[in-house]
């Protein structure tokens, strides 16, 4: 063999498979394409949101949906002033842990503020739906104040 050529094949990476959402994601997804927040109920009554199969404490699945509210408390934030590229949101925002009522555990999304000086821990928030829904996480379109939000 020539030390000048070199040896070469294709390689193509592929996964060949689909994966169903299931019982528990399909149902809080089509939560949101009905304008709906679900959780989960674990055994001990608390709720889980977003819901999970199966309980992280104890590994029980878990099966009992349950609507939680669509406003909710800020328990933490972090302020984006310049949103990368691959930011769902354009302008900048807050990052939050929200906790919305009849929930447990708080929910990770975007506060949809005008500027960091009207972000507090503590905020009452409330969902901000995209006017067309699809079943999809993007369907929020993020949160706002609820001060500010008169719908």
């Amino acid at each position: 063999m020539n030390p000048e050529e070199r040896l070469s094949a294709p390689i193509v990476l592929e996964y060949p498979f689909t994966r169903t959402t299931g019982p528990v994601i399909g149902a809080f997804m089509t939560g949101l394409r009905e304008k709906i927040m679900l959780g989960i109920k674990r055994e001990d009554g608390t709720v889980l949101v977003p819901p999970t199969e199966y309980d992280p404490v104890t590994s029980k699945a878990l099966t009992e949906m349950v609507e939680v509210g669509q406003t909710g408390v800020v328990t933490t934030w972090t302020w984006v002033q310049d949103p990368r590229d691959q930011s769902p949101w354009n302008k900048p925002h807050a990052l939050a842990m929200i906790l919305l009522d009849d929930s447990d555990t708080p929910f990770l999304h975007a506060v949809l503020a005008e500027s960091s000086d009207l972000m507090e821990t503590g905020m009452r928030v409330r969902i901000k739906w995209k006017q067309e829904t699809e079943g999809h996480i993007q369907d929020i379109e993020g949160f706002v104040p609820e001060k500010e939000n008169n719908a």
